[in-house]
């Protein structure tokens, strides 16, 4: 049995991916207490451990990744993996607790994706990837062989990131930007060639 924390618009295709796998949901937590129902599911209120049953587990529903690891680190739960039956995986990679894999996606040999991961629809990870908690990457963003993605980076839809380059932590990397070197912890990243516009440290 499974619960969704967070009624979003991202909470929305997670349903579809358990129905993909016909697993059913319990209910749906969430801090907005005027919520009455969402997509036919029980709500259930502010999140509240006592209310889920024993030997179930719960998916964090919620697109924005520091979110998502407030979240993980104040519930006490065991967390689902959630992958769509029509995304394409190769028997070599580890997607650790938590994470949700969208319809379509690959993610090719010896890839490593981390806790709480969005793997977003039609995003293509190659091999030897390697993503850390927290990571979101968007819809149809291509990480090309032995791309490291730091805690918490986002990739933004469509963007391009080259064989070996290492994204640093909490980065948001444009749609569509073409990463062709490293980029340091906390920056904003767009365009093609990828150029950093802001350093969110300032």
């Amino acid at each position: 049995m499974i619960y969704l924390y967070g009624a979003s618009g991202h909470a929305k295709v997670i349903v579809d991916i358990l129905k993909s796998t016909n697993h059913k949901i319990e209910g749906v937590f969430d801090d907005d207490k005027s919520l009455k129902y969402f997509l036919d599911l029980k709500y259930l209120g502010v999140y509240d451990s006592s209310k889920i049953k024993k030997n179930s587990k719960i998916i964090i529903s919620i697109g924005d990744c520091a979110i998502r690891k407030t979240i993980a680190e104040k519930t006490n739960s065991k967390y689902f993996t959630a992958i769509h039956k029509n995304s394409i995986i190769s028997e070599s990679v580890v997607i650790n607790e938590g994470t949700v894999v969208m319809p379509n996606t690959v993610i090719n040999s010896n890839s490593i994706i981390g806790k709480h991961c969005i793997i977003n629809t039609s995003s293509i990870i190659e091999h030897d990837c390697l993503l850390e908690d927290y990571v979101h990457i968007s819809p149809n963003a291509t990480l090309t062989g032995q791309v490291t993605v730091g805690e918490g980076s986002h990739i933004g839809a469509g963007a391009i990131i080259l064989p070996t380059i290492t994204i640093g932590k909490w980065c948001k990397i444009g749609a569509g930007a073409v990463v062709l070197r490293d980029v340091p912890n906390n920056c904003i990243v767009v365009g093609n060639p990828a150029k950093i516009i802001k350093n969110l440290n300032l």
